[in-house]
């Protein structure tokens, strides 16, 4: 095999599965521990929301720092942070497990940056869009065992194996990091008369409103991110309310989807720097459906409910790929790193804001009203992400003339 399935690939992508695995379990076990210590959907929403907040933050700085110093010395030190976090929340409460939160935002805003940089920059135009797809696979893939293991800890009131799991993770990860290699190429990143380290941070930062292909996918990022951290967040507390339905079947689906959305689909995704208005109409028409079967599975059952979850998996398979592949073409290659940082930044704000404010609104009325705000949501992207202009304008020749 070769290009984005090569054996150098494979490796970063088991390592990314590795590293993921734990959320998978936290993103259940967190909200139902929390519950049972008392702590509102608002405390919750916090906690949850606190490790993509500080992702959101670290992101544009990893970006700038892994381009200096290289994506191996950095994913080594960051490693060390991740299993410190993992294993703090094994012996702490709520406040450790928001402390335990914060570093594992950190840690994850340097170790996605560092893969996700080596990949673009490694592989081939043509292969980029397959890269990036396989890297958001394999972090996804722990979803579909994940939720049903940490259920099945919750249900047997075993913290015991809560805690051999998560050292287990710990030790693996870090291990498997630091024996994975990337390209010589991908470590030559000069800081000596190199004129991206002459663009600064927050010249880069201006770029999320004065660059319009930035703007328009950080607004679509955001806005389905929000729907995808309300749903992980509280989906184990609002299939306690159902009649019928299980969380960890509805994660379980919802990430199988994804997987196999992304060996499916992987093709299909554009990798040609022009903008498919209806390609990415009809994702978000599938996020707002998806977020409607959630809202309405209160009274229409586990089907709606589980609908929902294929639907939501098909809409997360196709977004991120497709838009990361997008920015990749037309983003300025001077600043470049820094402005995909930022893009990703959006995603990591929005699944925080999905706690962090839908956790009031279900607390003021309901976890199925709060699905039905996401799929309003949902569906005012739909209008945001139509192209007025022609569609056989090239957007990456117009951003390479810019540049010239």
């Amino acid at each position: 095999m070769s290009g984005a399935m090569s054996w150098p690939f494979l490796r970063l992508y088991i390592l990314v599965l590795l590293y993921f695995s734990a959320n998978a379990i936290l993103n259940v076990i967190i909200p139902l521990q929390g519950e049972s210590l008392g702590a509102s959907s608002t405390t919750i929403g916090l906690i949850m929301g606190a490790y993509m907040f500080t992702t959101m933050f670290f992101r544009p700085w990893a970006g700038h720092i892994i381009q200096k110093r290289g994506p191996i010395k950095v994913l080594r030190f960051i490693l060390i942070i991740n299993g410190c976090a993992l294993v703090l929340y094994t012996f702490t409460g709520l406040g450790g497990y928001l402390v335990a939160r914060i570093l594992q935002g950190v840690s994850t805003a340097f170790f996605s940056m560092a893969l996700q940089i080596g990949i673009i920059d490694a592989l081939p135009e043509k292969d980029r869009s397959q890269g990036i797809s396989y890297y958001s696979l394999f972090s996804y893939i722990p979803g579909i065992v994940g939720p049903v293991l940490a259920l099945g800890i919750w249900q047997t009131g075993g913290m015991d194996y809560f805690t051999v799991v998560l050292v287990g993770i710990a030790i693996c990860t870090g291990v498997f990091g630091y024996t994975a290699k990337m390209d010589k190429n991908n470590e030559q990143h000069p800081v000596e008369n190199s004129s991206e380290q002459n663009v600064s941070m927050f010249q880069s930062f201006r770029q999320l409103v004065q660059n319009p292909f930035l703007f328009r996918c950080s607004v679509l990022m955001l806005s389905a991110s929000v729907v995808f951290g309300a749903i992980t967040t509280f989906i184990p507390l609002y299939t306690s309310q159902l009649p019928s339905g299980n969380a960890g079947v509805y994660l379980m689906l919802q990430a199988g989807t994804v997987v196999i959305a992304r060996m499916l689909l992987r093709k299909k995704i554009p990798s040609d720097g022009k903008w498919h208005a209806p390609f990415i109409m009809g994702t978000m028409l599938l996020l707002a459906l998806a977020a409607l079967c959630v809202s309405w599975a209160i009274t229409g059952g586990a089907v709606l409910l589980y609908v929902g979850a294929i639907l939501m998996g098909i809409a997360q398979s196709i977004l991120y790929p497709t838009l990361t592949t997008y920015l990749s073409f037309v983003l300025p290659q001077l600043n470049r790193n820094v402005l995909i940082g930022l893009f990703i930044a959006t995603a990591d704000l929005g699944v925080s804001l999905g706690g962090v404010l839908m956790g009031p609104v279900a607390d003021l009325s309901s976890y199925s009203f709060m699905y039905m705000i996401c799929a309003i949501l949902g569906a005012v992207m739909i209008a945001f992400a139509y192209e007025r202009r022609k569609p056989v304008t090239d957007v990456s020749v117009i951003a390479r003339e810019k540049q010239i």
